[in-house]
């Protein structure tokens, strides 16, 4: 035993802890509902280290060992790849490659053009990582555009999936799930209607992502669950005229065979991978720019919105105070405005619901500060960038007028 190991068994720590001093933890990336997501420097460069506060998942840490056996045996070149794991007496943690690249959506708005034949490669490449998968009896449960990140910043970097904490791998290619999981706008009917799911689950999420991606808003569009679940069991999707003209015929075909609310009738991702969409010879040079933008602008004011959510629940995270390891778990302020994952309303961590401290009060009014101002600066954008799609449409119908 090395002398890190004698030093963390005197302290009452598990063995793997010693890997601990390997990492030097950096700024926060992310906040869920059982700890958060950390930047790192280790052995093999940057890395992401999930930190995952043991009280919060007592009675299921069965979730984590699945978390971690899931990524332990994943290998694909569009999935995020495993580097390691250890724990502590009160956190487990996940470490993972650092996706530097940014969010799907983020980067295309950083581009001077994406086109409908750019999205049928994108999502080819993510419908790969499913159709892996799925090959291997995994169900993600929590695709969306979030969870798609790119590597690098490089040009022809590679798209990845993440966030594996709900994925379930099956015990049988029969075995149906029965508990809610997902995203709202994203988690298909018979989540919502509990009937019990499996991998047709994933397929449909990839048709609200490719839905959203060529026109830059959702096809369900309801806020309240009983009227998206009417809204995705009706069978009913709408290619508007005004923003679907210009996408091919065979795009709206792939999207309709995925966007069935009965699963039996769901196309499987290696259905999906044999349409010609994908090769990209009959997608549309349109350019989907405009419409990913507006659609980003509407995005970050739903993010203000959701970082009052996270103000409000510093405190039950406890990651300030009343833990021991406190230096692994601050909650990095000074950066408020990063990705941030929020559970459903009344959804609990199992934290302590005591009084917060003086110092997190604090916190909590420095973050709701930078949270107005977020909110403030959204909405000038989204205003702005309404204005800007006005005058490339009225642009494009001058350019079209006899």
């Amino acid at each position: 035993m090395s002398f890190s190991g004698m030093l963390s068994r005197l302290h009452g720590q598990p063995d793997s802890y010693d890997k601990k001093s390997k990492y030097r933890f950096g700024r926060t990336l992310g906040a869920g509902t059982y700890g958060i997501v950390r930047e790192a420097d280790g052995p093999t460069g940057k890395v992401a280290i999930k930190v995952i506060l043991k009280k919060n998942v007592k009675g299921n840490e069965q979730m984590v060992y699945d978390e971690l056996q899931l990524l332990q045996n994943l290998k694909h070149s569009h999935i995020v790849r495993f580097v390691d794991w250890f724990e502590s007496r009160d956190k487990y943690y996940i470490v993972t490659e650092l996706a530097t690249g940014g969010e799907l959506f983020d980067r295309i708005c950083e581009q001077g053009k994406f086109t409908e034949r750019d999205a049928s490669q994108t999502i080819k490449q993510v419908l790969s990582a499913v159709d892996y998968l799925h090959a291997n009896n995994v169900v993600h449960r929590d695709l969306k555009p979030e969870n798609l990140l790119y590597l690098t910043k490089e040009p022809e970097s590679d798209l990845v999936l993440a966030d594996f904490g709900i994925a379930k791998m099956l015990d049988s290619k029969d075995e149906v799930l029965t508990t809610m999981a997902g995203s709202f706008g994203y988690a298909a009917p018979e989540v919502m209607l509990k009937k019990g799911h499996g991998k047709p689950v994933d397929m449909w999420s990839m048709g609200v992502i490719t839905y959203t991606l060529l026109c830059g808003y959702s096809p369900f569009r309801s806020e309240n669950l009983p009227d998206l679940i009417e809204e995705c069991t009706s069978a009913r999707v709408v290619f508007h005229e005004r923003y679907w003209k210009d996408v091919s015929d065979d795009a709206k075909d792939f999207i309709i065979g995925l966007l069935q609310p009965n699963p039996d009738d769901r196309w499987t991702s290696g259905d999906a991978l044999k349409h010609k969409w994908l090769s990209g010879e009959t997608a549309t040079e349109h350019n989907l720019l405009p419409e990913i933008k507006a659609y980003m602008a509407k995005a970050r004011l739903r993010r203000g919105i959701e970082l009052v959510k996270l103000a409000n629940r510093i405190e039950a995270l406890k990651m300030q105070e009343d833990d021991p390891e406190n230096s692994d778990m601050h909650t990095n302020t000074a950066t408020p405005l990063q990705k941030i994952t929020v559970p459903a309303e009344g959804q609990s961590d199992g934290a302590s619901s005591s009084g917060p401290s003086e110092r997190t009060k604090q916190t909590i009014q420095k973050v709701k500060g930078a949270i107005f101002r977020e909110v403030v600066m959204a909405k000038v954008r989204e205003m702005r960038q309404q204005e800007e799609v006005r005058k490339e449409v009225e642009g494009a119908n001058k350019q079209g007028s006899p």
